[in-house]
């Protein structure tokens, strides 16, 4: 009998809407997707970075018998709310579909000793990395059709565990009570407590999972069968100054790169930004990853160059039903403040 192929069997091709996909991981999984003949919507910044994209992807090589898909380039900057609802009336003009959601944009500024602001005035790595993917994903939702088989994907990272081999280093992710997110926009820490870098990224990373686990929890109570993946890439460091810690070199460029050089060079326990990115276009495509629910998977070192992509138990924290509630409903009530 002839094995089954892993590729979904669609009349049609997949339409993806992916964030962060302008460089790093998000950006190699754009082309491996394109190169499948999967149409993306990539939302940019701004028209300039829309434009170096299309560049980037006209000049890099792909494979000519490859069946290329579409790409879209709206506008949409993760760091203002209202762009979110300029990108989803135009999804809503031009009358698409979704079959995938990747929220996949990250930021961190370690290094900075304050906390940078959103438009609407909330701490910025909060803001991209968990509350506008947040919203995004409330506004989207309309647009995916249940019946084309959809999935959601949300990049994570193992930081989100104290108990991980990153997570242990630094502050350690904790949101405590809560503290910061109650008390309104202004909040440095989503815990309440004084700007850590380090720790805004780690406490994202959580919410990340937090946020996919309730979002699982609220479909299957509607009885629609969503595949809500969480998924940790691992330790990605590239050669250039594109990719993930693009923002963290400008803090303490001569750390990044002695750091860079010690992890992936000497220890060798990082990954490229293109074996990451295609682990991501194959969560957005294979069939294997179609399991109902929440699904946690991690890129995990096994030796020095090895990894291993498999799921993955979540944090003590990230498996707290109270804690993803309140989150959800906190998320959702400072989102109504800014748009009265």
């Amino acid at each position: 009998m002839k094995e089954k192929s892993n590729i979904f069997n669609r009349d049609k091709p997949l339409t993806v809407m992916i964030t962060g996909g302008s460089s790093g991981i998000g950006f190699q999984a754009v082309l491996k997707l394109i190169s499948l003949g999967h149409n993306i919507i990539l939302p940019c910044k701004n028209i300039s970075r829309a434009n170096e994209v299309l560049t980037n992807l006209f000049n890099h090589s792909l494979d000519e018998s490859s069946n290329k898909g579409e790409i879209y380039t709206p506008i949409m900057d993760l760091s203002d709310l209202s762009s979110i609802d300029s990108l989803c009336s135009e999804v809503k003009n031009r009358r698409w579909t979704i079959d995938v959601l990747i929220l996949n944009a990250g930021l961190q500024y370690t290094g900075s000793k304050t906390p940078r602001r959103s438009t609407q005035g909330i701490e910025l790595t909060f803001a991209v990395n968990h509350l506008s993917h947040f919203y995004l994903t409330q506004k989207i939702l309309p647009f995916i059709d249940i019946r084309n088989d959809p999935k959601i994907i949300i990049t994570s990272s193992e930081v989100h565990n104290p108990n991980s081999g990153g997570g242990k280093v630094g502050a350690k992710a904790s949101l405590g009570k809560l503290k910061g997110l109650i008390s309104g926009a202004g909040f440095e820490m989503i815990d309440g407590n004084k700007f850590n870098a380090d720790k805004a990224y780690k406490d994202s990373k959580l919410c990340n999972i937090l946020f996919a686990r309730k979002l699982s929890d609220n479909f299957m109570k509607k009885k629609l069968s969503i595949p809500v993946i969480a998924w940790a890439p691992g330790l990605v460091i590239s050669r250039d100054n594109q990719g993930f810690f693009r923002y963290s070199r400008k803090y303490n460029q001569l750390g990044q790169i002695l750091f860079a050089f010690l992890a992936r060079d000497i220890l060798k326990i990082t990954t490229s930004n293109k074996k990451a990115g295609l682990l991501l276009s194959n969560l957005a495509c294979l069939s294997k990853y179609t399991k109902p629910g929440f699904n946690y998977y991690s890129n995990k070192i096994i030796s020095s160059g090895k990894f291993i992509f498999d799921e993955t138990e979540i944090s003590n924290d990230a498996q707290r039903g109270d804690l993803s509630d309140n989150l959800w409903e906190l998320s959702k009530s400072l989102i109504d403040k800014i748009n009265k």
